[in-house]
């Protein structure tokens, strides 16, 4: 297991092809769909064929960025993924910041721990002038994990989905950290 990163309670490694089920049981979830594309699960073949390929393409190219799969210490158990990657319009030093995990990890920290170590590496070690993240306003939860990650809201803004997502009407909402923002807050003399 390539460890990416350790965090108290979590450690993130790298996917493997053998991770299909455990994401594709992740997407089965409605609840946990509901921002992403209203609830529809995605196929397995899709998880096999597109995104995980997608993913581990990432590591041919270094350690930088990419995405993880978020594993539980105590448990071991699977809890959902996170990413830290530059989308395609961003430039190298601006990623974008995401993460996806299982309804009964809701609630319970381990989203907000993770971008936290996810924030703090990319700016400590990655080189990253800024950090964002996106999320419907409606999806109070995924906004407040920014929030409690240090981030901050920057703009609201409407994006087209592809599917019809209730809550869409509201828009969407980007949060973001600089550098310098981060740095300020790493000085306690500040």
């Amino acid at each position: 297991m390539r460890v990416y990163l350790e965090t108290e309670r979590m450690i993130l490694r790298r996917f493997t092809p053998a991770d299909v089920d455990l994401v594709t049981a992740l997407d089965a979830d409605p609840a946990v769909m509901r921002y992403i594309n209203g609830g529809r699960p995605t196929p397995r073949d899709e998880i096999r064929d597109d995104y995980l390929p997608w993913w581990l393409a990432y590591y041919e190219r270094g350690d930088r960025y990419g995405f993880w799969a978020a594993i539980e210490k105590g448990t071991g158990a699977f809890l959902g993924w996170f990413h830290l990657r530059p989308t395609p319009e961003d430039p190298d030093d601006d990623p974008e910041l995401g993460y996806r995990l299982h309804a009964a990890a809701w609630g319970r920290g381990y989203a907000t721990e993770g971008s936290r170590a996810l924030i703090h590496k990319a700016f400590s070690g990655l080189g990253a002038r800024r950090v964002h993240a996106t999320t419907m306003v409606a999806n109070v939860g995924s906004w407040r994990v920014m929030e409690k990650s240090g981030l901050r809201r920057v703009r609201t803004f409407r994006q087209a989905w592809p599917d019809r997502i209730e809550g869409e009407e509201h828009g969407d909402v980007e949060y973001a950290l600089t550098r310098d923002e981060w740095e300020a807050e790493q000085d306690p003399l500040s």
